[in-house]
């Protein structure tokens, strides 16, 4: 399996598919790259299609620093150079989208597009909550969190539906075989992080905002406020689905994904 050293870590990526075009994909805290299986294949046949885990988390090594969103930034930047993806199409699920944004900003250069999914400019709402969970998950470990965990990152029709329960057991076991140490990093990068909705008018690059209509973690208002202050963005809102949307309806995401690529190339 590929590693590769950037920013004095480690980090694991995947590439697949083929094409002019890199669309790069981030992912959510807690969560790994392999949210975005079942989203990548119906790509693969015309875009580059590269994947990594951030540092603490999946198979990337678990470090003391350098979880902040800055330092995160300007490793996914480093990657993006060394790999020569750029200028790429750049998918920012929730702390990936923390990302992004920082690298539409100062990082422009790097970026064809940018697409957010799940994300927010502002400073994290559920900071409270969060702190307690990483409490318990220092004294237990991430087991003991991961129950906790699936209603923040689930929509309630996804977690109803008979039909997703084997999905439901992957992901919650993937959250629970997290490495204490990396998640509770990784959250407090998350907590910790400013507000960044001052900087927001800075994005140039075509930008697609999706969400969740059920997002529990970060409501869909604040992808409204995304919408409002990058100029020139589009806004999908998909119905009864919570926060982690690639996972729970890849279909609507890759049509929303489909449009928006089509009058992004060649940008």
């Amino acid at each position: 399996m590929p590693h590769i050293a950037v920013g004095g870590t480690d980090l694991y990526y995947e590439e697949s598919g083929g094409g002019p075009e890199t669309i790069v994909f981030a992912h959510g805290c807690l969560l790994n790259c392999r949210m975005f299986d079942v989203l990548i294949p119906a790509l693969e046949p015309r875009y580059r299609c590269l994947r990594f885990d951030f540092r603490g988390q999946g198979r990337s090594a678990v470090t003391r620093s350098g979880y902040d969103m800055d330092g995160l930034a300007a490793e996914t930047a480093e990657l993006i150079g060394l790999l020569s993806c750029a200028p790429c199409h750049f998918l920012g699920f929730s702390m990936g989208g923390f990302v992004g944004m920082r690298l539409a900003v100062e990082h422009s250069a790097l970026l064809r597009s940018l697409i957010l999914i799940g994300t927010s400019a502002s400073r994290e709402p559920n900071a409270l909550g969060y702190r307690i969970l990483c409490g318990v998950a220092r004294l237990f470990g991430a087991r003991a969190v991961a129950g906790r965990l699936m209603p923040l990152q689930f929509g309630r029709d996804f977690l109803r539906d008979p039909l997703k329960e084997e999905i439901r057991r992957v992901w919650y076991e993937r959250m629970a075989r997290n490495s204490r140490l990396g998640s509770i990093r990784a959250a407090g990068g998350v907590i910790r992080r400013p507000d960044y909705s001052n900087r927001l008018s800075e994005i140039r690059v075509p930008t697609l905002i999706v969400a969740g209509a059920g997002d529990r973690a970060l409501p869909p208002e604040e992808s409204r406020k995304l919408h409002g202050a990058i100029a020139g963005s589009q806004l999908v809102l998909i119905p009864g689905a919570g926060h982690a949307v690639p996972i729970e309806d890849p279909v609507a995401v890759h049509a929303a994904l489909e449009g928006f690529l089509k009058g992004s190339e060649g940008i």
